[in-house]
């Protein structure tokens, strides 16, 4: 059962978006008045707050904008999900204003504890692999455990052991998308305590440039797309 804050939230973002209100900033509105940080909808589970600190705003948007499906023109829908491209561009200060100072504090958080982190590791090893090839070694064998190694000093399924073993969480052989996140984001903070400083913000550029480079990328992939899709005349 949704919360009292989750339904006024959704009555809301139904009542903007009927009365002509732009379906992104009433669901921006919506996003403040939103309570719950899980919840269980439509058989499939939300975890919209990772760590008890991290807010995955795109993830409550996906949802809420169930609850006003044919308001919204799936190419818009599409682009802010999957491209993180919104329909109309706000100032980080209109942004914030929209979905509240805490929110936009933990969206924050998730932006760079887990979607920055994710990052790191690649942008560590094309570096590896940049330096192997110049000493004429080819192969992609282990590199991704030296740059887990060199980032986090342990290879990655150490770090996973460790992480489920602090959660008291159960060993699978795979791991879920919303597991995924706790652990990055769990990586994150680990790697905060052991590195100094200028290690943290320089590891955070890296991360930032190769997240840029892929989204160029992407957007790129999806404008070729969009264009294919179009009737030739």
């Amino acid at each position: 059962m949704a919360s009292p804050a989750d339904t006024r939230a959704i009555e809301w973002l139904k009542e903007s978006v009927s009365e002509g209100r732009h379906w992104y900033v009433a669901l921006l509105e919506a996003i403040r008045l939103w309570g719950s940080s899980e919840e269980e909808y439509r058989g499939r589970h939300y975890r919209y707050l990772v760590g008890g600190e991290a807010f995955d705003w795109l993830l409550l948007a996906e949802r809420l904008c169930q609850e006003i499906d044919g308001f919204v023109p799936e190419e818009e829908l599409a682009n802010l999900l999957f491209l993180e491209t919104p329909p109309t561009q706000l100032t980080r200060k209109e942004f914030q204003d929209l979905i509240g100072v805490p929110k936009y504090q933990a969206h924050l958080n998730y932006q760079y504890g887990v979607l920055v982190e994710k990052y790191l590791p690649l942008a560590v090893s094309g570096e590896i692999r940049k330096k192997k090839r110049a000493l004429g070694l080819n192969g992609d064998a282990g590199t991704i455990d030296e740059a887990y190694q060199q980032i986090y000093g342990a290879t990655q399924g150490e770090l996973l052991t460790l992480f489920r073993k602090e959660r008291r969480y159960r060993r699978p052989r795979s791991i879920g998308l919303s597991e995924l996140d706790e652990y990055t984001y769990w990586l994150f903070k680990y790697r905060m305590k052991r590195r100094d400083k200028s290690c943290v913000a320089s590891d955070t550029k890296k991360a930032l440039n190769k997240l840029k480079e892929l989204s160029r990328s992407r957007a790129k992939l999806g404008q070729f797309q969009l264009q294919s899709s179009d009737p030739v005349l």
